[in-house]
């Protein structure tokens, strides 16, 4: 689907205006998620799922309309197939139809039988997400999209629970989420290869990462089972069933951090550590498989992947979520809309125009467009193709204008 990207700059609106010193920046959009287009799923029988939610509308700005309130019995870790599809009935009726996508404002339950709850919800139920012993589950069409609009293009809603192990700490991580926005955080990315072979499978991929990204944010692969003492943690990944250490580093608004193993999504209980512990130290999201998922790369997210949708300005839940090819066994943990890495600054050079992102722009072709007024006509002047890991788009002699910058095709799948 052809992914929309524009931002309009303001040079002088007529050539009867004597030129600014400087160009003026007027208005610029990169696609992402909305409060306008996130519903909010609320248990009226759990006093805490309505407090959160009524916290959250009350720090995001989320419609009225976007409230959608279900009652069932709280407290449980498994909702069964049959309860669940008759819940996902009266959501789907009150849900506006421009909502695509939800966040759920409880911690349990966070299973539907062999699903879990997040997926279950933005897919539907349905045994194909699912897989007994090691075998492979139905791939996601939402995996490394370019869809900003994903109900209108692929027919599900992504989801993103804001669980915590009490409302205030659910509450913090609300507050994380909002603090990240627009702040491009200088932080590291830390990738662990870990001891444990058989969770240290996403190590492969670990110096490609580095490689693209490198140039972008610093990337640190490390050897070790364990990170400590850090204190810019933007991006965790690590492969084992415990994280030690985690309370003596320091996550930054917005960070990302998970543990590929095969319980991480259990919440509570569980033989494994639950992904509440990486909120509980200061991550904003986190992702865990609530099923034996077994050691599937598509199963887990891939860390390029959720670095590289968030650096061009997705929301966390637009990144998270495009990171996962198979994500009907996992639980998406965290604050929706966090987005630290939006935004567009220009400057005015002597030889031209420069456009820098805060992290990164999308790779691929884009095409400029010039009017003489803000309202249009636009035309085609140009076509510019941009690379993985740029942070500036440069137009030379760029005339008194009003500009547009529109990516019309991505950059090719590797």
């Amino acid at each position: 689907m052809r992914a929309e990207f524009a931002f309009i700059l303001a040079l002088l609106a007529s050539a009867a205006v004597a030129a600014p010193e400087r160009p003026t920046l007027v208005f610029f959009d990169q696609p992402a998620l909305t409060a306008q287009q996130l519903g909010v799923i609320v248990n009226e029988d759990d006093p805490d799922s309505v407090a959160l939610a009524a916290y959250y509308q009350s720090k995001r700005g989320i419609p009225d309309a976007n409230l959608i309130r279900v009652r069932f019995r709280p407290g449980r870790a498994t909702l069964g197939r049959e309860e669940f599809i008759h819940l996902k009935r009266q959501v789907e009726r009150k849900t506006p139809r421009d909502v695509q996508a939800y966040a759920l404002t409880w911690a349990q339950p966070y299973r539907v039988d062999c699903m879990s709850i997040t997926s279950a919800f933005a897919f539907g139920f349905d045994p194909a997400w699912c897989a007994e012993g090691c075998k492979p589950t139905r791939a996601s069409p939402y995996y490394n999209s370019d869809a900003s609009r994903p109900w209108h293009s692929h027919a599900l809603r992504p989801t993103m629970s804001l669980a915590a192990a009490s409302l205030a700490d659910a509450k913090k991580l609300v507050d994380r989420g909002v603090a990240a926005d627009g702040s491009a955080p200088a932080g590291t990315a830390y990738l662990l290869s870990t001891s444990d072979k058989a969770r240290n499978v996403r190590a492969v991929d670990f110096p490609v990462v580095k490689k693209v990204l490198a140039s972008v944010l610093p990337v640190e692969i490390v050897e070790a089972d364990a990170l400590e003492n850090r204190p810019d943690v933007l991006f965790y990944f690590t492969g084992s069933t415990h994280v030690a250490a985690l309370e003596s580093n320091r996550f930054l608004p917005g960070a990302v951090a998970d543990h590929l193993t095969s319980a991480g999504g259990v919440l509570f209980g569980g033989s494994q550590m639950s992904v509440l512990k990486w909120l509980e130290a200061g991550a904003t999201g986190s992702y865990g498989a609530v099923v034996e998922p077994c050691n599937f790369l598509a199963k887990f997210p891939s860390p390029g992947r959720v670095m590289s949708h968030y650096l061009q300005g997705e929301t966390l839940i637009e990144a998270y979520w495009k990171s996962v090819a198979m994500p009907g066994q996992g639980l998406f943990v965290g604050e929706p809309l966090a987005r630290p890495f939006a935004g567009v600054r220009q400057r005015d050079e002597a030889s031209g125009l420069v456009l820098e992102a805060s992290r990164m722009f999308a790779p691929g072709l884009y095409a400029i467009r010039a009017a003489p007024s803000m309202m249009g006509p636009y035309r085609l002047v140009g076509r510019m193709q941009v690379s993985t890991g740029a942070r500036e788009l440069r137009l030379e002699r760029a005339p008194p204008a009003y500009y547009r910058f529109e990516r019309i095709e991505p950059a090719p799948a590797r």
